[in-house]
């Protein structure tokens, strides 16, 4: 792992070639330190990974908002070239406003150098968590995942009270991007709009909305994060090889 004034970059094992790279957005209140478990998972299977910082909408210009968070991951993906350029694919993954971010910088036409998107914890409305252990319930059930949030100085406590730009949130939700879109969402997110996440995933021409049971608002970070990285590294390869899933069920009787 290395470290770097606006993003930390998690390298494969020496060996296998690169087989994609992944920019991960943090979403409200969120620091780099929260999604390092995730970065080094997916870095063991020959992933690049960096996670840039957390993105920022501002409600009183949300294009200009969109304009220079775009601005920010091509830069962040430019930043990953290694002597043979940028390993594709190209994957972003955003989480609660990172996702807001991701989907409407992409409904409005643009394509920040992505080859697909993973949009997890997409909100639609903000929270009333009360105290900091309401909050923690609203975003996690996993021990560690609390203990990294509660031991990170950098995170900012209440961040689920702030209102997302309802034009953004529109953007998001009514985007019709044109890459491979998984969308990850928690059965147990208070957030969560579940009915608009399906009209979104059937109105995309290449999307998979994916339940987790159980899972709350930190859908990448809660219990089931070894099935929820599971589940984005079968995207990874799925995309490597032109959307044909390498895994298919015959026969099952479970």
């Amino acid at each position: 792992m290395t470290e770097h004034a606006e993003y930390t970059d998690h390298h494969g094992p020496e060996g296998p070639a690169i087989r994609g790279t992944v920019v991960v957005v943090p979403g409200r209140g969120e620091t780099r330190e929260t999604y390092t478990r995730l970065g080094r998972r997916l870095a063991a299977d020959a992933y690049r990974v960096r996670v840039v910082d957390a993105v920022h909408l501002d409600a009183d210009d949300p294009a200009g908002s969109l304009t220079r968070f775009g601005a920010r991951i091509t830069d962040a993906v430019a930043g990953t070239a290694g002597p043979d350029g940028v390993v594709r694919p190209v994957v972003l993954v955003g989480a609660d406003t990172g996702a807001v971010a991701v989907a409407a910088l992409l409904g409005r036409g643009e394509r920040p150098d992505a080859d697909a998107v993973v949009l997890a914890g997409l909100p639609a409305r903000t929270a009333a968590p009360g105290d900091w252990d309401d909050e923690l319930d609203v975003r996690t059930f996993c021990p560690a995942h609390r203990s990294t949030l509660t031991g990170d100085s950098g995170f900012r406590r209440g961040a689920l009270d702030e209102a997302v730009p309802d034009a953004l949130l529109t953007a998001a939700y009514e985007s019709e991007a044109d890459v491979p879109t998984l969308i990850l969402t928690g059965d147990a997110d208070p957030l969560a709009d579940r009915d608009a996440l399906a009209r979104t995933a059937k109105s995309l021409p290449q999307a998979r909305l994916s339940t987790v049971r159980d899972a709350h608002h930190d859908v990448l970070n809660d219990m089931q994060h070894r099935s929820v990285a599971a589940e984005i590294v079968t995207f990874l390869e799925t995309l490597r090889d032109g959307l044909v899933p390498v895994v298919t069920v015959e026969s099952s009787n479970w």
